[in-house]
């Protein structure tokens, strides 16, 4: 048994939401409300952010229906932040803030960089002697976090970019004459989980559904190879439809579209793939129609079409985090591992914080077929679980009714800090 630890719990968001990160928060607050050494659950508003700025809300006064619509609700309940904690002044002000509030437990839902931060608050309190638990808990609709099987969020964005393909499909048969190539971007910076995904689309036994074409980062882009691809797939059906991931590299491993600018943790901004993809097919194949569909946002905001498999998951991944807490681990994150059975069984694990901060899962390349531009069976054995069951979402009036925290401050007990 671990030795008891009496305090209070943060919660915090970071980077890019996904359609099922608030059910994670839902399944922290849950599992901390059932154990007396939490004595008071608090959010960090926007990350790391909030806690330099000592921006906390107390969730144990939120209503029960808000907490339970968290479950439902896209985007980051809490807000979110891509902030890096740059010098040591801010890590200082991090246990500062954790000591004014009696932090004891700390849980950071994030990809690869966030927790990286969370490995490096873990070890700061270690080294100061401040008893403080941190769990990460995982979130990423790129699917690309080493040792965890998959992500919370990556089977919701697939089962609506999947189903989005499909409906797209439908107006392409209606409108072309062998004539229209339809291009769909996605996100996906390092990997081409995302990508990859749209292959769920296909109908068994159907190989000649869309999407036609599918081009990933693993697979070094040639503009002559994928002009032939087009035209074969054009001279056999009414359109072709590409899906392609923004993170698509040519043989030199360079982004095909990138802009000059770059985030907080000097990842470059992505985002054209698809103009690039037209360009090059109004170029070189006279007389066709191209088309673009970014989905931008929207895929990872998709809630209505969210996975009930990664709704659950997120939320277990919530609780496990809190009852690992409990039992003593720290400096750890919660992975979801895949049972070895016929049917899809999954249970949490813990791996190392640092052997997860700053690395990139890519996709196998045995997953992709020989022709570069299509998934193979093991990759669809893999995905098809994760986009099993629908998000029960409320409507009302014809919209969908997501939660509103009411957001009541905890009271600040330091001085404000300059970032």
């Amino acid at each position: 048994m671990a030795e008891e630890l009496v305090g209070n719990a943060l919660v915090g968001q970071s980077g890019g939401p996904t359609a099922v990160i608030n059910a994670s928060v839902a399944g922290v607050i849950a599992e901390a409300l059932n154990n007396s050494e939490i004595e008071e659950i608090y959010g960090t508003l926007n990350g790391v952010l909030g806690i330099l700025q000592e921006d906390f809300i107390d969730l144990a006064s939120e209503s029960q229906q808000a907490i339970r619509a968290l479950k439902h609700t896209p985007g980051a309940a809490l807000g979110t932040c891509r902030y890096k904690l740059k010098k040591q002044a801010d890590f200082e002000r991090v246990l500062e803030v954790f000591k004014a509030h009696n932090i004891r437990y700390f849980f950071y839902i994030g990809g690869n960089d966030s927790q990286d931060t969370a490995d490096k608050i873990s070890k700061l309190a270690a080294e100061q002697g401040y008893d403080l638990r941190v769990i990460g808990i995982p979130k990423t609709i790129d699917n690309d976090l080493p040792v965890t099987d998959h992500c919370p969020g990556y089977g919701s964005v697939i089962k609506y970019i999947s189903t989005t393909v499909r409906e797209i499909a439908c107006d392409n048969d209606a409108m072309g004459q062998h004539d229209l190539v339809q291009i769909v971007e996605v996100m996906g910076r390092n990997a081409g989980w995302i990508a990859a995904g749209a292959a769920l689309a296909k109908r068994k036994d159907h190989p000649h559904d869309a999407p036609h074409i599918i081009l990933l980062p693993e697979v070094a882009f040639s503009q002559e190879k994928f002009i032939a691809d087009v035209q074969r797939v054009l001279k056999r059906e009414k359109s072709c439809m590409i899906v392609v991931g923004e993170g698509l590299i040519d043989a030199d491993g360079n982004y095909v579209s990138a802009a000059e600018a770059t985030d907080a943790f000097g990842h470059a901004q992505l985002g054209g793939a698809a103009d690039f993809l037209q360009s090059l097919v109004e170029q070189n194949i006279p007389g066709i129609k191209a088309r673009t569909v970014k989905l931008g946002m929207a895929q990872r905001a998709a809630a209505h079409a969210g996975s009930k498999t990664d709704a659950d998951e997120a939320y277990l991944a919530g609780q496990a985090a809190v009852k690992a807490a409990i039992a003593g681990e720290s400096d750890v994150m919660i992975t979801l591992l895949r049972g070895d059975h016929d049917h899809y069984t999954v249970e949490t694990g813990l791996a190392p914080l640092s052997d997860i901060a700053n690395g990139v899962k890519k996709l196998p390349r045995e997953w992709i077929n020989e022709d570069g531009v299509s998934m193979n069976h093991q990759f669809l054995r893999y995905a098809q679980p994760l986009i099993q069951g629908e998000t029960a979402v409320p409507y009302d009036n014809g919209l969908p009714l997501f939660a509103k925290l009411e957001k009541v401050r905890v009271e600040k007990q330091l001085p404000g800090y300059d970032l």
